[in-house]
């Protein structure tokens, strides 16, 4: 028999069969079409396996999903509870509140992706040499301006070309640094220029770019700008006796400075603030922890320790010895955050009210709590005079005028201004103690006549 069959390579040929050939080829032809059959069967029962499999990933989808719902929620409750907790003075973790809780992922910086929006002022010469001076008066600017000044210090120090650094990047870098500078009497944006701004001037009157390289000019200016970020207003004395979370955060140890240093990396960490991105590896290494080193020294309960190390290099001072220029470095950002004395007394007594009413705060604060309370900070005990005359003496004076044994030209413009500004104070101490001594004699006499 002459059957018509498919070969393997799909070509119709024509084979001649015996009958018992030609059932076996049939039960062949069978059992193909019955595997067929089954596959096709299979097929049906995979669909069903697949769609009940879908089934059972979407049910555990949103089961997940009411998961993150619910612990949103309790996110929610717990944080109430935390809020209720510190309105009620039911314990001093929240005492000291400051913008970033690291421990919380929902307290992180926003990032900028606009193109910075404050206007570009064009500096008049005048201003541009004024800006070199410690006799800058900071209190005729607004905000937006002081950008303008910071923005320009960084390009004519040469730091924007010596960094690579993207222009944009350095604007919202800036606007990031004023917006985590808190409004306090004392520690705001004001004080970062005005430290920022004697900085800057220090480095042209001591004309450091010839002795220093520029990644220090970068590591002094970027220490300067940063060194009081988030400051909450009260010090580290009250940080400590109050248990904040500042203080347990860092162990007692600077918590301030350290916290400072953390928000300065946090806005650099992003990438459209990152005004050093295109630094290599190592050497942001080492400009961070540069960074680090300046905004920890600015912590005063280091200040004899510090002045102490540099008073033993001074007067063999060796620029090419890095630990003699970062003792320097440390020195100079020291010099630079408490040197408003330095200024002309129309622009540096306002800043003692301003840190007055700071400690004052402060203060009241420890009454209420039952905390130590210095008595240089105490209303009750403080004068401005009183507050002003030990400090330039045993503080201020001795600092600069150690500095004064490298940079003989700071004598005239920094140091004397000091001298005037202690003679100034213990005037009005004479004046303010005549007066007291006035009105006892006056409530003394009065009582006398009343016996």
């Amino acid at each position: 028999t002459a059957i018509m069959m498919v070969d393997p390579e799909g070509q119709f040929v024509s084979r001649l069969f015996a009958p018992t050939e030609k059932e076996d080829m049939f039960q062949n032809v069978l059992s193909q079409v019955a595997e067929q059959f089954s596959r096709a069967f299979r097929i049906n029962e995979l669909k069903t396996e697949v769609t009940n499999r879908l089934a059972m990933l979407e049910k555990r989808v949103e089961l997940e999903g009411l998961k993150v719902v619910e612990i949103e929620k309790c996110k929610n409750d717990l944080k109430k509870l935390r809020d209720e907790m510190t309105s009620r003075g039911g314990g001093r973790v929240g005492n000291c509140p400051c913008k970033y809780n690291f421990s919380e992922d929902g307290k992180k910086l926003n990032p900028r992706r606009d193109v910075p929006s404050y206007p570009k002022y064009t500096l008049s010469q005048e201003t541009i040499e004024a800006l070199k001076k410690p006799t800058f008066d900071v209190w005729h600017w607004e905000h937006n301006e002081m950008l303008s000044c910071l923005e320009y210090m960084y390009h004519d120090l040469g730091l924007v070309k010596e960094f690579n650094m993207n222009p944009i990047t350095l604007k919202r870098w800036l606007l990031g640094i004023q917006e985590n500078y808190r409004s306090n009497p004392f520690h705001n944006f004001r004080h970062c220029f005005c430290v920022s701004q004697m900085m800057y001037g220090m480095i042209n009157l001591c004309n450091l770019p010839e002795k220093m390289t520029l990644t220090d000019m970068g590591i002094l200016m970027t220490a300067a700008v940063c060194h009081d970020l988030d400051h909450p207003g009260y010090n580290n004395t009250y940080q400590i006796n109050a248990r904040t979370e500042l203080a347990v955060r860092y162990n007692d140890i600077s918590p301030l400075e350290n916290h400072h240093c953390a928000v300065a990396f946090q806005i650099l960490s992003l990438p459209e603030c990152n005004i050093f991105a295109n630094v290599e590896l190592e050497a942001y290494k080492q400009i961070r922890q540069a960074i680090i080193t300046l905004i920890l020294a600015t912590d005063m309960a280091r200040h004899g320790e510090i002045l102490d190390s540099f008073k033993h290099k001074v007067d063999s001072f060796d620029f090419t010895n890095e630990e003699h220029v970062t003792c320097l470095k440390m020195v100079l950002i020291k010099c630079c955050d408490i040197s408003n004395e330095v200024r002309p007394t129309e622009v540096a007594e306002p800043w003692v009210d301003c840190l007055l009413e700071e400690y004052f705060m402060q203060s009241d604060r420890e009454k209420t709590e039952g905390l130590p309370v210095a008595p240089f900070m105490d209303r009750d005990k403080v004068t401005k005079p009183t507050a002003q005359i030990g400090f330039i003496k045993f503080v201020l004076i001795p600092m600069f005028e150690t500095v004064m044994k490298l940079f003989p030209q700071i004598e005239e413009i920094m140091v004397q201004p000091l001298r005037d500004s202690r003679d100034h104070y213990e005037e009005l101490k004479q004046i303010d103690d005549a007066m007291t001594e006035k009105k006892k004699t006056e409530n003394m006499s009065l009582g006398g006549k009343k016996k």
